[in-house]
């Protein structure tokens, strides 16, 4: 999709969106914007809104901007974006000058409206795709044309860029994204300057990754951990550490799930796409960070060979591990890759993102992330980042009183610990691979990394790309030089 910033100027095809209808018959001949405005009893409050065309044939939405402080550009031009999918309309114009948009307002404006225009139709037939035409191109007029483009390029362009991959890849089929082919895929950012290794079954093997390695073996399909990074501060400055989750398919295994909409389990490796997507948006903005990236990939299968209830496996770090129930497997999984962050790396703090529990969903719904953390300075961060990006966390506790509930009397630990607190005990199980001296955190983002049915224009259905504004903003606004 093509985004320009200009100075005030009219649109001459497609639709165009006007924040209060002063000040812009500058681009309309014949104060065509204002008179509909009088006609339509527009007086410019936040609630009131009209469409009308002009002369060149172009759709003029024209919207209140109130009294209201701040103004959400954003989400305005998101709605209007979106109010635009199926018409025909693939150019669309939001002007911004007269107004007291900053130059983030604009780049932000734009970014709305370019995520409100995803559409996932990869496997559409031409005749499917022509009905649903997304928008090709988004230009943004303001007073400061400059400064609102180098917002963009410089930041909320390529946050954008790392969105609509990590969308892409939750959306994308499981015989299209396994972890072969996921691997295959992230190692195509190289051309973006990231560094990339990928650790096969072999590899794993002689680490001791038997954790991560359980979960994949009832799969034909190897399983990997692969590992990004990012060389963009000072030398010799630890980086800051992303660890993703991602069960390319999650059947439950052994302990299989319901048939009905096990389909959506394609998505179980929405913490994984955050990171893939958080990686190549700073990449693309060359973030004066060193950050490393790391996703465990698996596809989680019952058959003769796969893990069984009851088998207790040696993890990377050495602790053992009572598998009650095969469809837990995500915390297996990230169990091996902090392990490895950890003793590999030496991070100056790392968050870890998952599709983890059912459980967040009926604490927290789609609108926040769990967020889990023994660091108060760090759990402060990330609410602050989430805040300011939209991907929003909300903190819920860590406490050894809930590790009660993980003991077992057959190994160190067990993979589940029961209906109560479902959410926390997996994060209490995380915590026990990360050591004492990182500063860590768990996001839980099952109820907002796949979404259906969603209110806010930016989101789509399913495949959200939620977790990428909310690192790169943390990235941006912690570990930048």
């Amino acid at each position: 999709m093509k985004v320009t910033f200009s100075g005030p100027a009219a649109a001459k095809t497609g639709a165009a969106l006007v924040i209060s209808a002063s000040g812009i018959d500058h681009a309309y001949d014949g104060g065509v914007v204002k008179a509909a405005a009088k006609g339509a009893n527009f007086h410019g409050k936040s609630s009131d809104g009209f469409e009308t065309y002009v002369e060149s044939g172009v759709k003029v939405f024209v919207r209140g901007r109130g009294e209201k402080e701040p103004f959400d550009y954003e989400i305005c031009a998101a709605k209007v974006a979106k109010s635009l999918r199926g018409s025909g309309t693939t150019d669309f114009t939001i002007h911004l000058e007269g107004t007291d948009a900053t130059a983030d307002d604009s780049a932000r404006a734009a970014l709305g409206a370019r995520l409100a225009s995803y559409i996932w139709d990869k496997h559409k037939s031409k005749a499917t795709k022509s009905k649903k035409a997304p928008l090709a191109s988004i230009t943004v007029t303001s007073d400061d044309p400059k400064a609102a483009e180098a917002a963009y390029k410089n930041y909320y362009g390529p946050a954008g860029d790392g969105v609509v991959l990590a969308r892409d890849l939750v959306n994308a089929p499981p015989n299209e994204i396994y972890p072969k082919a996921y691997a295959d895929r992230i190692e195509e950012l190289t051309k973006l300057g990231l560094e990339v290794d990928v650790l096969g079954e072999p590899e794993l093997e002689k680490m001791g990754a038997h954790a991560l390695l359980g979960v994949g073996l009832g799969s034909e399909r190897e399983s990997q951990l692969v590992v990004m990074r990012w060389n963009g501060g000072k030398d010799g400055v630890a980086p800051a550490c992303l660890v993703g989750k991602g069960v390319t398919f999650d059947t439950g295994g052994i302990s299989l799930k319901p048939g009905n909409n096990m389909w959506d389990m394609k998505g179980d490796m929405g913490g994984s796409a955050a990171v893939v997507g958080t990686m190549c948006a700073l990449a693309t903005r060359k973030a004066k960070a060193n950050v490393v990236g790391i996703v465990g990939l698996v596809e989680n299968m019952p058959d003769g060979k796969a893990q069984l209830p009851g088998d207790i496996v040696v993890s990377m770090s050495g602790q053992t591990i009572e598998v009650q129930n095969t469809d837990a497997e995500g915390r297996l999984v990230l169990a091996d890759a902090l392990h490895y962050a950890v003793t590999t790396y030496k991070p100056a703090a790392m968050i870890d993102l998952a599709t983890l529990t059912g459980a967040i969903i009926v604490g927290l719904g789609h609108e926040y992330c769990g967020l889990f953390s023994p660091d108060d300075d760090l759990a402060k961060q990330i609410y602050a980042a989430g805040e300011v990006s939209t991907d929003k966390a909300w903190r819920l506790p860590l406490h050894t009183s809930y590790d009660k509930l993980l003991n077992s009397p057959n190994a160190d630990m067990k993979n589940i610990g029961g209906r109560a607190a479902g959410s926390i005990t997996a994060a209490q199980f995380l915590k026990r691979f990360v050591g004492k001296d990182t500063p860590w955190a768990h996001l839980d983002i099952a109820g907002t990394g796949m979404v259906n049915g969603s209110k806010d224009p930016r989101v789509p259905t399913f495949g959200t790309g939620f977790g990428v504004r909310l690192l790169n903003r943390w990235i941006a606004d912690n570990h930048e030089a």
